[in-house]
């Protein structure tokens, strides 16, 4: 690594973004983890809803004034571009975004409305990426990497000198991982300063590049990646990130995509944050167990809360069937009267909630009489769900 991150690039780094952005909390999160004190780092809240600001600020703060002439070029899934787009304006420097086109439309137009002209490309971040390099090439620009660039990675890793002061005697923070620059320069800071403080890294089952890298000891590349977490669906890790995250981190773990549900709908239920499917890998892993958190001080690094508010009703959905609070359920009837009224009351002596009701004549292999009663019904937990199941079979009901 010929351009060393050092720790006086980190400090330089804060002293520089002081004046442009938001100083996140930390929040205590009660009940996230079970016999653990956990603390979110509120990433969420920062200008433009993502961390990314910090790196793509400091990256374009140092360079020289013929780059900031000729402009800065960029590709993202969402976050950084925004970041990019707003440390551009702000240094009068002119940008332009590659994203790809499955990005979600409030991240492409909260883009546009920070000033970056936009580029639309087929495909996932790879192909945005290869676009951006092509033009570049071709209009002279300045690429400012997401995540492989030893700037951009001193921007992130000012996170790990506030996480250190508002949270002095944490003991184990848990990072969402893309490509890897956020973990980087926040695992750097804090391990260059507390090295006995535990740094995990968090990626989506669906996008586990730097699982997998880490695991078999060299860079890989993923063929496709599938997650709701698209801000860390990255195919490559970078060069600079897997070198600091072999040395820096003490291990990565995934999560599942309803897993991963399960922590969003929480933090908004719980403790009334907003969070993007990638901001939420962190506390999605301490609340299923994937790293030791017995006994310890907890930070968990919610990066961003730009998530698109279809998606959101689709998690929210998710979430309540992953966590036993929405349930469909289909009943075998004979077609007569009095049988909804049967079924309405057991389900209301067992305090379950009837959301919607669809009746269906029977098939061919019913009865002739036979129907379908299929319910969603709101509901506490699974053994809430099981009590209404075992309620309705006592009075002679055949569930399908």
């Amino acid at each position: 690594m010929k351009d060393l991150l050092t720790l006086d690039k980190v400090y330089h780094a804060a002293f520089v973004l002081k004046d442009v952005i938001r100083d996140t909390g930390m929040m205590p999160a009660a009940g996230i983890a079970p016999d653990s004190d956990v603390y979110l780092k509120t990433e969420c809240l920062q200008v433009t809803g993502s961390f990314k600001v910090r790196g793509a600020y400091y990256k374009i703060s140092q360079l020289a004034e013929e780059e900031r002439a000729k402009g800065v070029i960029a590709c993202s899934a969402g976050n950084h571009a925004q970041g990019v787009a707003l440390a551009a304006a702000r240094s009068g420097v002119k940008s332009l975004i590659c994203l790809p086109d499955g990005a979600p439309i409030s991240k492409v137009e909260a883009t546009k409305a920070l000033g970056a002209e936009v580029c639309l490309v087929k495909g996932v971040y790879d192909d945005a990426y290869a676009k951006a390099l092509e033009l570049k090439d071709s209009r002279g620009y300045t690429f400012i990497h997401p995540f492989d660039d030893v700037d951009v990675i001193a921007g992130q890793g000012t996170i790990g000198l506030e996480i250190l002061d508002q949270l002095p005697d944490v003991d184990t923070v848990l990072v969402p991982v893309g490509g890897g620059g956020l973990i980087s320069g926040l695992a750097f800071a804090i391990k260059s300063l507390r090295p006995e403080v535990k740094v995990y890294g968090v990626q989506a089952s669906g996008a586990p590049s730097m699982f997998n890298s880490i695991r078999d000891k060299h860079i890989e590349s993923l063929t496709g990646v599938s997650t709701i977490a698209d801000g860390i669906a990255v195919k490559t890790p970078g060069e600079h990130t897997f070198g600091y995250v072999s040395k820096y981190v003490d291990g990565i773990v995934t999560v599942s995509e309803d897993e991963i549900c399960s922590a969003i709908l929480t933090l908004i239920e719980k403790h009334k944050m907003i969070a993007e499917g990638a901001g939420a890998v962190s506390v999605a892993a301490a609340m299923f167990g994937k790293v030791p958190l017995k006994g310890k001080k907890v930070c968990c690094l919610v990066s961003g809360g730009n998530i698109d508010v279809t998606i959101l009703s689709r998690v929210i959905k998710r979430g309540l069937l992953k966590s036993g609070r929405s349930y469909s359920l289909c009943i075998e009837l004979l077609d007569k009267p009095g049988q909804l009224k049967d079924v309405s009351r057991i389900i209301a002596d067992e305090g379950g909630n009837v959301i919607s009701v669809h009746h269906e004549r029977g098939n061919e292999n019913s009865d002739v009489n036979g129907c379908f009663l299929r319910l969603q019904l709101e509901t506490r937990n699974f053994e809430h769900i099981e009590s209404i199941r075992n309620a309705l079979r006592k009075e002679g009901f055949k569930l399908v």
